[in-house]
């Protein structure tokens, strides 16, 4: 499971190749002829010196230190996010969800004979002019060193994750990556080398050394990279710094440095914001955007495939038998005013979610949300026998009472929006226990003795993705339901629906966008019709933006991407 974290904009999500080009480039730059800056002259004691210009320092207030910098050990999403600044990848996606090529001549398609008619073989053709910030060339060899690194047994990386869907990779010349799939791989796009690539020239002497290349120097300490900025320094507790690459490819980026501030909280966040001692925030809470917009910050939000919803526990062998029943899960659809929660609690700023699919092309669009209808969700219930039958206000069957176990974080929004359900559901019979965890305890495994995992939660409440741009999940899938046997399973619903699981098999090798979608419209209306998960919000990202900092662009996917044209005004 993953919680991160308003406004409803359709994102179109297809991968069209626009003609942009790395950080927001309009036009690419020429490669410089030298990899070193030239010399400066020394002034003559005839000449007068000239002050140097003040740097342009852009500053973000980070509420969550990194954790680790290299995209093989870490997936923290305030790392992450970092990875347009100093990192590269072969493409990136706009702020209409568009992938655009990066380090690379052209995206690979069909039509330009760059990936191959069965789907299985996709070739890469990088540009010739790419530089690692140390004035390095990167070629194909970088490509080939992160793949192997990721299947090397010696680097203990997060996930294999999808270098172990390659049965082979080769690189035929300096400028070609040619990767092969037993099956074709319709996901590629939003997972082959996207976070980055490691450069060997750096990385290969220290995991020889080393012998494992979880505990080298570049993971925390990447003073080489390929981004429109270069790491500078990250002192523990209180700051880390990117300034500009001057050997950036496609041109030096318009502001000097990039400096993250890390703050405990959001109180600290708001108030820097506030006083303008930062110009650019993330994740605040929707109660603090109006205060932030009355001092001219901008509140720019970005769909990154996260919607609040609740999961309905639906083992077949644990949790509660009453919630199995498709009339109770209705019911709860139907006696929950999502409606007025979103206008009341979140300020009118974000609607009621459909599926875990918004504001995407993949969910059907004839689905809307289930509507407020406490007096349709009791004549449910009536019918399917769910009864109030000794008068103690909760409905009951067969000598069971519908009582539910309602779970979430302490996050203040969500045990808000506890007490509404809580109140409504009991006007229709259906009486909540409410509990709250912190998140490194809510969010913890089978193995960890997690509630929501284990069952001892019925409704399981917080925000998920796909693997946005890209529609792919595995939570769907029975052989993601956890076991003793399989701890790590990450299917919060606990349920082995055939159709599902064949569905979600199907759309996995479907490199047709038209043939893909279908399925997944299929998906989106079976999830939703069975109220298998219940949206309560969209729940994009928000980034508040100081009145300093200008074109700036945010991508749900990829969110800096644009970062080379911004700039910092007085």
């Amino acid at each position: 499971m993953n919680t991160h974290k308003l406004l409803s904009v359709a994102v179109v999500l297809i991968m069209l190749a626009l003609a942009l080009a790395g950080c927001g480039a309009a036009t690419p730059e020429p490669a410089a002829e030298s990899t070193q800056a030239p010399e400066a002259a020394q002034p003559t004691a005839e000449e007068p010196t000239t002050a140097p210009a003040e740097s342009k320092v852009a500053t973000f207030i980070w509420t969550q230190e990194f954790d680790n910098l290299s995209p093989a050990y870490t997936n923290m999403w305030f790392v992450t996010t970092t990875y347009e600044l100093w990192q590269c990848s072969p493409w990136a996606f706009d702020d209409q969800g568009a992938a655009f090529p990066l380090m690379l001549t052209e995206l690979p398609s069909v039509d330009n004979g760059m990936i191959s008619a069965d789907g299985k073989t996709i070739t890469m053709k990088l540009r010739d002019d790419l530089l690692w910030s140390d004035g390095t060339p990167i070629t194909s060899a970088d490509f080939k060193f992160t793949h192997d690194m990721y299947l090397n047994p010696g680097s203990a990386v997060n996930s294999t994750y999808p270098y172990d869907q390659i049965v082979s990779l080769e690189t035929p010349d300096a400028q070609t990556v040619v990767m092969t799939f037993a099956e074709p791989f319709a996901a590629w796009l939003t997972n082959t080398f996207w976070r980055g690539i490691l450069p060997e020239h750096v990385v290969r002497p220290q995991f020889e050394a080393d012998g494992s290349m979880d505990r080298i120097d570049w993971n925390k300490n990447p003073t080489v990279g390929c981004g429109p900025f270069v790491f500078a320094e990250w002192e523990s507790g209180s700051f880390a710094r990117f300034v500009a690459n001057d050997n950036y490819w496609l041109g030096r980026p318009k502001i000097d440095e990039i400096f993250f501030r890390f703050v405990p909280d959001d109180a600290s966040q708001i108030a820097a914001l506030k006083a303008g001692d930062g110009d650019l925030g993330t994740f605040m809470a929707y109660s603090d955007i109006p205060a932030l917009q009355e001092v001219g910050i901008e509140i720019i939000p970005a769909f990154s495939g996260y919607n609040e919803g609740i999961y309905m526990y639906l083992h077949e062998e644990k949790g509660h038998p009453g919630l199995k029943d498709l009339a109770v899960r209705k019911a709860i659809a139907l006696g929950t005013d999502r409606f007025s929660l979103n206008e009341d609690l979140l300020l009118g700023l974000t609607v009621p979610a459909v599926s875990d699919w918004d504001n995407t092309p993949w969910v059907d669009p004839s689905l809307e949300p289930w509507p407020y209808d406490p007096e349709q969700a009791k004549m449910l219930l009536d019918e399917a026998g769910w009864v109030d039958s000794n008068g103690d206000g909760v409905r009951d069957k067969d000598g069971v009472e519908l009582v539910l176990v309602y779970g979430t974080t302490t996050r203040e929004i969500r045990k808000d929006t506890q007490a509404v359900f809580q109140q409504q559901l009991a006007e229709i019979g259906i009486k909540v226990e409410l509990v709250n965890e912190d998140s490194d305890i809510f969010f913890g495994t089978y193995g960890e003795g997690a509630s929501a995992a284990v069952g001892d939660m019925d409704l399981i409440e917080y925000s998920d993705s796909p693997d946005y741009p890209d529609p792919d999940t595995s939570a769907w899938l029975c052989s993601e339901i956890p076991s003793d046997e399989y701890p790590d399973g990450v299917a919060a619903s606990q349920i082995c629906d055939p159709v599902l699981d064949e569905l979600f098999t199907l759309q996995r090798t479907q490199v047709d966008f038209a043939e893909r979608q279908q399925t997944f419209h299929e998906i989106t209306r079976h999830i939703f019709e069975n109220v298998y998960w219940l949206g309560v919000w969209q729940d994009p990202d928000t980034f508040a933006v100081g009145t300093r900092l200008k074109n700036v662009k945010i991508s749900g996917a990829t969110p800096f991407y644009n970062c080379l044209e911004w700039e910092l005004v007085p």
